[in-house]
Order: structure tokens, then sequence, then C-alpha cells
């Protein structure tokens, strides 16, 4: 049973997969030169193949958790129209992933509650000013939280 249920879900993360491939030949990221894209490309298909063949020590749902987490890491943080072609296509290909609003959630509740959220504030501030995401007082409140959540791990 449990394999059935890796094999279900191995074969929509490997659709995922094939689909950040594709967005990334046809929309290369801004920024990106041909060896990056190429280099990108590679790890998403050496992916692929540790999604639908893994070694048995693998082969479990929680080690699918992470291929999907590093595959959809750009797609969940990142912004541009590969972002936004690669959630049209998931959703055409009605694949079960949902895009989530990092940010919001943070702004909603005004307060970072662990380090992957402090890494994704740290990482996406300026990009996100700089590209009128995010204006002077909601960089102004993410700095302060980012300052609380310091303090907080440093007791």
């Amino acid at each position: 049973m449990k394999n059935d249920k890796y094999d279900e879900e191995s074969i929509k993360l490997s659709k995922a997969i094939d689909i950040s491939i594709s967005v990334i030949k046809k929309f290369p990221p801004k920024g990106w030169d041909d060896k990056t894209c190429q280099h990108v490309i590679n790890v998403r298909l050496e992916s692929k193949q540790n999604v639908l063949n893994p070694s048995p020590e693998y082969r479990n749902l929680k080690s699918l958790k992470y291929e999907a987490e590093a595959i959809f890491t750009r797609f969940q943080e990142g912004h541009g129209i590969e972002v936004e072609e690669f959630w049209k296509e998931i959703k055409a290909q009605n694949l079960p992933y949902k895009r989530e609003n990092k940010m919001e959630k943070i702004f909603k509740r005004k307060k970072i509650n662990n380090v992957r959220e402090y890494d994704f504030v740290i990482d996406v501030i300026v990009p996100y000013q700089q590209e009128g995401l995010i204006d002077q007082q909601e960089v102004a409140l993410l700095n302060d939280l980012i300052l609380e959540f310091e303090s907080r791990k440093k007791k």
C-alpha cells in the first residue's frame, strides 16, 4: 500500500519537474545565462530520476517531500514570467500543488515563525522591494520582524 502511494506521488512530482524544465527552457529566468539554465535543467533531470527510481532507503514519502521542496522552492519564492507560467501549467495539468504566498502569511501574523521563513524574508526582501512587490512601509515591518526573530533566537 505504501509503495502504491509513493508511485502515485512520484508520478505527479515527475510531471511537475517536467513542467519546471519546460518553463525554464521557454522563459529563462532573468539573469540566468545558458550555462546556468542547463545546470538547473540537469539537476532537475537528476531529481526526476531519483524520484522515479529511488534507492530502497529513499523510497518513502518523506524523501519525496524533500525532492518536492527542492523543485518548488524557486516557484514558491520567486517571481517572473517563468513562475507564473509554471503555476498556470500545474493548474492546467490538474496537479495537486498550490502556490503559497509566504510573504502574505508573515504580514498577516506579523511574525516570522521559523528559520525557513527567516531565510525566505532575508532572501527576497531586496528583490521584492526593487520590483515593487512590497512598499517601504512593508520593508520597515519586515526589518522589525527580522530583528524580533533574531532576538528570540539569541535567548
